[in-house]
């Protein structure tokens, strides 16, 4: 083979690896647009339905279906007390709030014991589903009160604290928080809706998880949403919106929902039992168990049984705010979705687990599972292409690559498309539920959107491989802890 004709067939390469960057960004990018026009659809018929949803009818039904709030905690001591606080004023006839304390080394149980006066109480712990250690105490509220009760046990992960809970819980429906997570008080009112209205099918549902951070809390509510100064966190809110007003919102109006936060689901407490709780061995145990849940439903035949996603409940939550510990996060949550994958793949392209398994699945394997391969790859070719044009220029090679103003409109267009999704998702919450009222906070939004590709969606990307090679390796994780500030609560 000839010096040109090897020249010639690298170029010929080149052009095919770049056509197919090209047509994945164009693959994703327009999924993404049609998720929004779905979203955009079940949007606002939530935001229609909402005047004549009759949520004060809840509290005169005789038999309200009861939610047992379960909060698993470790090490939240700047935190918990103002989550609690949430979750006791929450406007629903029939809950309880059961906080799992995970074998903290800091001063969460001395902080909830001291703000709600709780007492030492023996309580009943079921064996519904296993535990990997016994419960060392739990407390009550003053006057045998068991609408809050903290459970103390021995580290054993957050999947093992809820399966604790689980074995507590006394309600028909089990609403799991994250401890770092503050409720609005209506919540529980939109996200039980769909219990009431199809009882006999919907076994989960969740809602949307916003950031907290820069935004004014008074005793355990969010009064103020306002978007945060910081670049990361402000990042983490076009993030946010993208992924439940977007992607959660359309999947479940395609009847494909995949994942419910761990910050924020509510599920049939017997159907989680009936499967063995979540799963301790899986990093992404929250997204391992709404899959669990599908393949459940698809392997039996006589099961119509289904989960849906409601945009207008939320949960406001703490995000990282500097990048070891938003490394962390995003490496942990990329792995947990390669494990989900190894465990589940047999479920994609099966015709019984319907939408689930003909559509979500293989949408998320290309374009959530293999998308930060591609786009670091993809960015490693874009480099590649300069070089080669530099050298060209220079003329040391004579190849006709391509010309570079085709290779700069084509970078262009990806990223001015990518960004129009980020804006469709802002524009759409906007139109529908509007939590950012003031001028500066939505220019922070739109500002946030741009900022997201200069820097931050590659090291995510980077983050996210790593996590990726972690589950394949099955290597040892460890957790790490995210220093919080603690919520906002100034006058």
């Amino acid at each position: 083979m000839t010096a040109d004709t090897l020249v010639d067939a690298l170029v010929l390469v080149g052009v095919i690896v770049g056509l197919f960057f090209a047509i994945y960004s164009l693959a994703i990018n327009s999924s993404f647009i049609l998720l929004t026009i779905l979203a955009g659809i079940a949007n606002w018929r939530q935001v229609r339905q909402a005047d004549f949803a009759g949520f004060d009818e809840t509290f005169t039904e005789h038999v309200p279906i009861g939610v047992s709030i379960l909060i698993p905690a470790y090490n939240e001591e700047t935190s918990i007390v103002a989550s609690v606080q949430a979750m006791r004023a929450l406007r629903y006839p029939d809950f309880e709030v059961v906080v799992i304390d995970d074998g903290s080394s800091d001063e969460t149980v001395v902080r909830l014991v001291e703000a709600f006066h709780m007492v030492p109480a023996p309580l009943v712990v079921d064996d519904a589903v296993p535990m990997k250690a016994d419960v060392l105490k739990t407390y009550i509220a003053p006057g045998g009160d068991t609408s809050l009760v903290l459970v103390c046990k021995p580290n054993g992960g957050k999947a093992d604290a809820l399966n604790t809970g689980l074995n507590i819980a006394r309600k028909e429906l089990v609403c799991m928080v994250d401890a770092d997570s503050l409720l609005d008080p209506a919540a529980l009112l939109h996200v039980t809706r769909p219990f009431a209205d199809d009882p006999t099918r919907v076994i989960g549902t969740g809602g949307v998880v916003r950031v907290a951070n820069g935004s004014v809390v008074r005793h355990g509510e969010v009064v103020d949403p306002r978007m945060p100064k910081r670049f990361l966190p402000r990042v983490q809110v076009v993030e946010y919106i993208r992924a439940f007003l977007v992607g959660r919102a359309g999947w479940s109006q395609a009847g494909g929902l995949l994942i419910i936060s761990g910050a924020f689901g509510l599920f049939r407490a017997a159907s989680v039992r009936a499967i063995g709780g979540l799963a301790t061995d899986c990093i992404g145990e929250d997204a391992e168990l709404v899959v669990r849940m599908h393949r459940a439903v698809g392997d039996d035949d006589d099961s119509d049984e289904r989960i849906v996603f409601v945009p207008e409940p939320v949960v406001w939550t703490e995000v990282p705010e500097d990048l070891s510990a938003l490394a962390r996060q995003r490496r942990r949550w990329h792995r947990g979705l390669t494990e989900v994958f190894a465990r589940h793949k047999s479920m994609m392209f099966r015709p019984r687990y319907g939408v689930i398994g003909l559509v979500t699945l293989p949408w998320f394997w290309a374009f959530e599972l293999m998308a930060p391969v591609v786009e670091l790859l993809g960015l490693v070719y874009f480099v590649g292409v300069l070089i080669v044009l530099g050298l060209e220029n220079a003329g040391v090679l004579q190849t006709d690559f391509v010309d570079a103003w085709v290779v700069v409109l084509l970078m262009a267009c990806s990223l001015a498309y990518a960004f129009a999704v980020s804006l469709f998702a802002l524009v759409n919450d906007e139109l529908t539920f509007a939590r950012y009222t003031g001028v500066r906070d939505q220019f922070r939004a739109v500002a946030g959107a741009i900022e997201e590709h200069l820097g931050y969606r590659q090291l995510t990307a980077w983050w996210r491989v790593r996590g990726m090679i972690d589950g394949l390796r099955q290597s040892t994780h460890v957790w790490g802890e995210m220093k919080r500030k603690g919520f906002d609560t100034r006058d």
